[in-house]
């Protein structure tokens, strides 16, 4: 299993779409979501990032996944690109193999 965490905020060309031109957009966005989750991916959760979060990232939202293979990721993060995504939204994402704090922590031991 994959864990895939974005974070984004709208840059200023989805500000200057009309309320008609974003409303088509998330719906085109809604179909592929439907396909990954068709696909075997899971939402974990989205959400609105709170301003007044302890070492705040500077985004407004944030989504967290999780993915059959890493396969699937790449797959996704193409689909992403391919949808325009970062015309309208800056973004910074994370990924990778979902494991245990003990060896996640004891990677960083290790460096």
């Amino acid at each position: 299993m994959y864990l895939f965490v974005e974070t984004w905020k709208p840059t200023q060309a989805w500000l200057n779409l009309t309320k008609e031109e974003r409303i088509n957009y998330v719906a085109a966005v809604g179909g592929a979501i439907k396909q990954l989750t068709d696909a075997g991916v899971e939402i974990i959760g989205w959400g609105i990032n709170d301003a007044d979060t302890d070492m705040h990232n500077g985004f407004d939202y944030f989504a967290v996944w999780k993915f059959p293979n890493k396969d699937i990721v790449k797959q996704f993060e193409n689909m992403v690109a391919a949808a325009g995504w970062y015309n309208y939204f800056t973004q910074v994402n994370a990924s990778g193999a979902l494991s245990s704090p003990q060896d996640v922590l004891g990677h960083s031991i290790s460096l």
